[in-house]
C-alpha cells in the first residue's frame, strides 16, 4: 500500500525513491512485523487466558511424556493468531498491491488459518479437535484450489525445476493441480508435527523464510536467474517481502515461545505458516529444495510416517516416540538441547541449499 501512495512522491521528494526497492520494503515489512508481535504481545495475551484458550496437553496415553509436559499444562495456545496478524498487515504496508502471487500466498496462509483456528477451539473448548480426515480434507480443498489457480494464470508455469541439473524441465500440465496439493499439504503437517517443543517449529520456519527470501529475490532478478542458470519469474521478487514479514513476526514470536514458553502457536499458526512455505516454494518453483531448507521439518515428518508403517507392518515401533523429537526427549536429552540442536541442523540444511546453487 505504501509503495502505491509513496513511489509516485519520488518525483518530488527525491529520498522516496527508495521504496520501489523490494529489498528496501522487505526490510521494511520484517521491522513492521516484529514491532507489532511485540506492541501487542502483553495484549493478546490477555486476551488468550481471558477466554481460556488453553493447551490440553495429549501425549496419547504415553506416560513418560505425560510426565515431562506437566509444567506446560496451563499455557495459552493459538498464539499464531499474532504471527499471523502481524504478517499480513506489514505485508499489505510495504508489498505491491498489483503483484498476483502476493494474494495467492496471503489467502492460503489466511485459509489454512482458519482451518487451524477451529481445530485450536475445539481442543480447547471440547477436548478434542478435528478428526485427521476432516483437517485433511480441508487441506486438499484449500491445495487443490491453488493448483487450480496457478495453473489458469498464464504468468505462472507448471514445470518442475530440478536442483542440480539446468536443463532438465518438465511440464507436469493439469497433474500440476496435485503436485501442488501434495506440497502445500506436506508442508504444512510437517510444520504441525514439528510445533511440539517451546520454540522449535518456529525457529527452524525462520532459518527457512530467510533462505527462501533469498531465493525469491534472486529468481524474481532476470540478471542473478540467468547466472545462476535458474528459472526467472517476474512476480516472484516481490515474495521477498512476505519472507522477511515472516522473519520479523517469527523472531518477535520467539522472543516469548522460546523455552520456557509463555505462549503455544497453536494449529493455527503451525498449518497456516507451514502451507505458506510451500506455496512459496511453488511459485519459484524451488519444491526440492524446500526438501533441503526444511530437512528438520523432513525428518519430523518422516519419523510419524516411519513409525505409522512399522507399527502397523510389524508390530512394533521403530522409534520411541514420533515425531522425531519426542524420541529424544524418551532418550533423555533435555528439551533445549533438543531446540538448540535442531535450529543447528535448520541452519546446516539452510547453507547448503544455497550451496545447490552453484552445482547445476
Amino acid at each position: 500500500m505504501l509503495y502505491h501512495i509513496l513511489y509516485p512522491l519520488s518525483k518530488y521528494f527525491g529520498v522516496l525513491n527508495v521504496t520501489k526497492y523490494i529489498t528496501f520494503r522487505g526490510g521494511c515489512a520484517f521491522i513492521t512485523a516484529f514491532l507489532i508481535v511485540m506492541v501487542f504481545w502483553k495484549f493478546t495475551l490477555k486476551r488468550l487466558k481471558k477466554l481460556q484458550l488453553i493447551e490440553k496437553i495429549d501425549m496419547y496415553g504415553h506416560v513418560h511424556l505425560e510426565a515431562l509436559y506437566q509444567s506446560k499444562k496451563g499455557t495459552p495456545t493459538m498464539g499464531g493468531i499474532l504471527i499471523l496478524g502481524a504478517i499480513i498487515i506489514a505485508t499489505l504496508l510495504w508489498m505491491r498491491w498489483d503483484n498476483y502471487s502476493m494474494w495467492l500466498c496471503l489467502v492460503v496462509m489466511v485459509s489454512l488459518g482458519m482451518v487451524g483456528l477451529r481445530d485450536d477451539l475445539l481442543k480447547t473448548k471440547k477436548g478434542k479437535g478435528l478428526s485427521r480426515s476432516e483437517k485433511l480434507f480441508y487441506q486438499i480443498l484449500i491445495g487443490g484450489l491453488l493448483g487450480i489457480l496457478i495453473l489458469i494464470n498464464r504468468d505462472f508455469s507448471t514445470t518442475l525445476d530440478f536442483p542440480f541439473f539446468k536443463n532438465i524441465v518438465k511440464d507436469l500440465g493439469y497433474f500440476y493441480i496435485f503436485w501442488a496439493a501434495f506440497v502445500m499439504i506436506a508442508t504444512s503437517n510437517a510444520v504441525n508435527f514439528t510445533d511440539g517443543l517451546d520454540g522449535l517449529a518456529i525457529g527452524a520456519l525462520i532459518s527457512n523464510a530467510l533462505i527462501f527470501a533469498f531465493l525469491c529475490y534472486l529468481v524474481g532478478n532476470v540478471k542473478f536467474a540467468n547466472y545462476l542458470f535458474i528459472p526467472f519469474i517476474k512476480e516472484a521478487g516481490e515474495l521477498t517481502v512476505l519472507c522477511l514479514a515472516l522473519v520479523g513476526a517469527g523472531l518477535g514470536f520467539l522472543w516469548f515461545n522460546s523455552y520456557p514458553a509463555q505462549v503455544f502457536m497453536g494449529d493455527v499458526g503451525a498449518l497456516a505458516l507451514g502451507g505458506l512455505l510451500g506455496t512459496i516454494a511453488l511459485l519459484i518453483k524451488k519444491e526440492f529444495l524446500l526438501v533441503v531448507s526444511g530437512g528438520i521439518f523432513v525428518a519430523e515428518a518422516m519419523s510419524v510416517i516411519l513409525q505409522i508403517i512399522s507399527v502397523r507392518a510389524w508390530g512394533r515401533k521403530l522409534f520411541r516416540a514420533a515425531p522425531l523429537h519426542h524420541h529424544f526427549q524418551l532418550l533423555g536429552w533435555k528439551e533445549p538441547k533438543i531446540i538448540v540442536r535442531f535450529w543447528i541442523v535448520s541452519l546446516i540444511c539452510a547453507v547448503a541449499t544455497l550451496l545447490t546453487l552453484k552445482l547445476r
